[in-house]
């Protein structure tokens, strides 16, 4: 970056830059990274009408829910997964229109999601629930919390956020609990602090079956991995198993147990537990990643030779990149510099809204910083947390996987753009490369507005690939 003021690259111009990119972004608080192509301002105000082939415009018309990108994407989210019925079209679009009229921000976004998981979570009125529609309420509560628990770090009451975890935690416990037949729960070892597990089947019968497994990216919960592929496996016959990993969920938000690069030591333990049942054909074992998971499941297929394929979603090769250039370039070898130039140059030029963004987007890569951010406080400590994240790349080591591999991408992919080409070009494994488009309405990072025909590509390609085996 240009330097006008003739002195070091730490300067004024350089923290106003900063400043603006997170700020105006806004998708930086999605995922971590960047919006590749498009800022606030460039987005469509919602429900303008906008030629659906409009060149760069990656949510047309109404499928711009929010100005801001980052409310929309996660908006988008909960829309498309009314499919699976972990959501209400209704419900969601009247809350956006509640959040809207009472200006959109963090708070008014945390409290209208929150005061839905909770009408769900109580009593409907009129007649008694029962149990299916209690389950299924469930289910729709654990979506709304975790979309209230995505921006509560930029609400007046960032200190709940342990509490709005539980909450949604609770719906999705309650509507486990209620399935037919039922997932089996139970911890998985794992260092000191075990992997609680729900393992999703068809039936209980003894019959050995294909499995997945299902990995989070980075903010996902439970309810995003039902979405996403525990349906869609059970409808093809195949068990399907749901996990917290470090950096995610119970370990993330209860435990502390932030992100770890070697992922292989995760998934490991998975895979042991699973090839000791009778109701798992261990030739037949799958694993995915959804969202910065795309990193971590290829990284632990390198290592992990029991698994039968692989399938990133989007592949993504070094997560460090989906941040700015403005925030990369704050890290340098020496942390004690880096932290001088965090704590007296940028976070005294941070908006609010900038610095709720970059609380959530460290938060799992630091449990300080997550306490922290819970307290009101910006962290203090950028260099370890930094770090933390340039320690996932797994660009030197995808040339490991030996089992077959599918890679997705996405047009308008705002969070990894190019990665997943770049990870298909690397594979010498048997491989597939699959762009999901606008065309369709499966554009944007993990195609939010059709995880349908997201699973649908995902299960006919491990179905056809696994038939042979």
């Amino acid at each position: 970056m240009r330097d006008v003021s003739g002195e070091s690259t730490h300067t004024p111009t350089r923290r106003s830059a900063l400043a603006g990119l997170v700020g105006g972004a806004g998708a930086v608080l999605a995922a971590g990274c960047s919006w590749s192509g498009a800022t606030s301002a460039s987005v469509p105000t919602p429900g303008s009408a906008t030629p659906s082939g409009a060149a760069g415009d990656p949510t047309p018309g109404v499928m711009t829910l929010f100005e801001d990108p980052a409310f929309n994407f996660n908006g988008l989210l909960a829309l498309g997964s009314s499919g699976a019925g972990a959501g209400e079209v209704g419900e969601v679009l009247t809350a956006v229109n509640a959040i809207n009229k009472a200006g959109l921000s963090s708070q008014s976004y945390v409290e209208t999601f929150r005061k839905l998981g909770d009408q769900l979570m109580a009593a409907p009125e009129g007649s008694a629930a029962d149990d299916q529609t209690t389950r299924l309420r469930a289910l729709r509560a654990a979506q709304y919390y975790g979309q209230a628990l995505f921006f509560v770090l930029g609400s007046d009451d960032p200190g709940s956020e342990e509490q709005l975890y539980k909450s949604g935690r609770g719906a999705w416990d309650k509507f486990c609990d209620l399935c037919d037949p039922a997932p089996v729960k139970t911890n998985v070892p794992y260092g000191k602090t075990p992997l609680p597990v729900w393992f999703f089947r068809p039936d209980e019968s003894e019959q050995r079956r294909p499995t997945v497994i299902l990995t989070n990216g980075s903010d996902g919960q439970n309810v995003d991995m039902w979405t996403y592929g525990v349906p869609a496996a059970l409808n093809r016959g195949w068990n399907a198993l749901v996990y917290d990993g470090p950096g995610q969920g119970q370990l993330l938000f209860v435990d502390q147990v932030t992100f770890t690069p070697t992922w292989e030591k995760v998934v490991s333990p998975l895979v042991d537990w699973l090839v000791a049942r009778s109701d798992v054909d261990t030739e037949k074992i799958a694993l995915t990643g959804l969202s910065m998971a795309g990193d971590l499941a290829p990284r632990a297929a390198a290592f992990e030779d029991r698994l039968a394929a692989v399938v990133a979603m989007p592949g993504c090769l070094t997560p460090w990149l989906g941040f700015p250039p403005e925030v990369r370039e704050i890290l340098t070898p020496n942390k004690e510099e880096t932290n001088t130039v965090w704590n007296e140059e940028v976070v005294p030029e941070l908006s609010a809204a900038d610095a709720a963004t970059l609380k959530k987007r460290f938060e799992p890569f630091s449990a300080q910083a997550m306490l922290d951010a819970r307290e009101g406080k910006m962290f203090t400590d950028f260099y370890t947390p930094a770090r933390a994240v340039e320690a996932l790349d797994i660009t030197d080591v995808v040339s490991r996987i030996k089992m077959p591999a599918l890679v997705l991408d996405y047009e308008f992919e705002q969070f990894y753009p190019g990665q997943a080409r770049q990870m298909f070009d690397k594979l010498t494994s048997p491989k597939d490369y699959v762009k999901l488009t606008a065309a369709t309405g499966a554009q944007l990072h993990c195609s939010p507005m059709a995880p349908q025909q997201h699973c649908e590509v995902v299960f006919d390609w491990l179905d056809e690939t696994l038939s042979g085996q």
